[in-house]
């Protein structure tokens, strides 16, 4: 019965609609995938155990009474933006927003992290994966953001659907297109990934 008692709780908490006043300084959003080619790519070869959907990870800043986002997108690249422009942009063509938080018992200096991340704004958009200083793609971003205080691990990248053999064809033709070879097994991370984290916690959606 106490079990039952828990997962009911736990189940309501996860489902539950977050407002602004309830989020905090390095909550992590994640998005779930999109009607765009290169978001389903993501999303088709990052499945894990956990069956999440998404294809964008952003950090979120407090400041004052202000919500800011700190995210990399091919759109702009590594950038601030207010909370409600953020929200405005994914929900266009109905992308669900969740809302993870690092557990009390290993969470970082946020206000390092956040100055982290302001040190990577500016940069161009990462369509190569390859991990580099000069670009960042949005796991890449906000796997830097945190390295200080190591909450996320890199991973050999793979472009295969879970099960399969053959590259998945989006990525043949993406990096066809990028003239280049596909960085399988290279180091990477990826937002399915992350918010399969034990370091995480969902706390509900926007």
């Amino acid at each position: 019965m106490k079990n039952l008692l828990i997962f009911s709780f736990l189940l309501i908490i996860s489902c539950q609609t977050i407002n602004s006043p309830d989020l905090k300084n390095g909550d992590l959003l994640f998005v779930g995938n999109s009607s765009g080619n290169l978001s389903k790519a993501i999303d088709e070869v990052t499945q894990t155990d956990k069956q999440t959907n998404f294809s964008h990870i952003a950090l979120l800043e407090k400041s004052g009474k202000d919500f800011w986002v700190l995210h990399a997108a091919p759109e702009n690249g590594s950038e601030r933006i207010p909370l409600k422009e953020f929200i405005q942009n994914q929900k266009k063509d109905g992308s669900q927003i969740e809302v993870f938080r690092i557990k009390p018992q290993y969470q970082p200096d946020f206000d390092t992290a956040i100055e982290t991340a302001k040190t990577m704004l500016g940069k161009p958009y990462n369509f190569s994966y390859v991990l580099s200083d000069t670009a960042y793609y949005c796991s890449d971003f906000v796997y830097h953001s945190f390295a200080k205080d190591s909450i996320f691990e890199m991973n050999p990248m793979t472009f295969k659907n879970p099960g399969e053999t053959e590259f998945n064809p989006g990525w043949v033709k993406f990096y066809e297109n990028l003239g280049m070879e596909i960085p399988e097994g290279q180091p990477g991370c990826n937002p399915n990934g992350m918010a399969a984290s034990e370091k995480l916690i969902k706390i509900g959606d926007l």
